[in-house]
């Protein structure tokens, strides 16, 4: 059986410089994520407004006419209520007369 003499680890200098890189690394990408909270919720919010628009028009296509308001859609299981309020707590609008949703700004 052949055996290793010379089993070594890292030294601690090794893993200091390692630390050292990491650090450096999440100091400089942490800034830039800090700052894209309001773009993400922005970005959030339009794909939520283009679900619920998409529901409005399975359920158009389902039943032959638009739904009265979002509630009727989480009654018949479209969507759920969470559905209502987009990502940077603005609630969704729904014009029944045009079967559009949209999202105040």
């Amino acid at each position: 059986m052949f055996m290793f003499k010379n089993n070594r680890g890292f030294t601690l200098i090794e893993m200091l410089i390692v630390l050292m890189i990491i650090s450096v690394l999440i100091i400089l990408i942490v800034p830039n994520l800090s700052g894209r909270t309001k773009e993400v919720n922005s970005k959030g919010c339009q794909a939520l407004v283009s679900v619920v628009q998409t529901q409005v028009e399975a359920y158009a296509l389902d039943h032959g006419q638009l739904p009265s308001d979002l509630q009727q859609l989480a009654a018949e299981n479209y969507i759920s209520e969470e559905q209502f309020t987009c990502p940077n707590n603005k609630n969704l609008v729904y014009d029944s007369s045009s079967g559009k949703v949209s999202a105040p700004n």
